[in-house]
């Protein structure tokens, strides 16, 4: 057993991020395991660009109210508790409501991950549907 030293919190690249996103890497695993978990803080309207994983990630929300949409599909919300997974090559964003901080923790395995455009004001500003199904 092995207790991990705390990481310096990383702000997100502009890059990559729209809006203030700020993150902690929680795990990242050493060879063989590909493990990979950070807690990310995002400030009300902030969200990732377009992206995909090569196996996936999960998502898992802590605090605040939260959106997410894959390519071609209608925004959700995200509320506390909630558990999203995005399947291996599905392209999608996430991040925060226009009124609301959120935070989540993000699980993936190491991968090559690839980066697209960042989401338009008029993507993100979509109608969000909030129900389970």
């Amino acid at each position: 057993m092995q207790f991990q030293p705390k990481q310096p919190t990383t702000k997100g690249p502009a890059e990559l991020f729209t809006g203030d996103v700020h993150f902690d890497v929680i795990a990242r695993g050493e060879e063989p395991s590909r493990l990979r978990v950070n807690l990310v803080r995002f400030a009300p309207g902030a969200r990732t660009a377009w992206h995909r994983h090569s196996l996936g990630q999960t998502l898992q929300v802590i605090d605040g109210i939260g959106l997410v949409q894959a390519r071609g599909g209608v925004v959700r919300v995200m509320r506390p508790g909630d558990t999203v997974h995005t399947p291996p090559g599905e392209w999608h964003w996430h991040g925060a409501s226009a009124d609301s901080f959120m935070c989540h923790l993000a699980m993936w395995e190491d991968d090559d991950a690839t980066w697209g455009e960042h989401v338009t004001g008029e993507e993100y500003g979509a109608v969000a549907i909030d129900r389970r199904d």
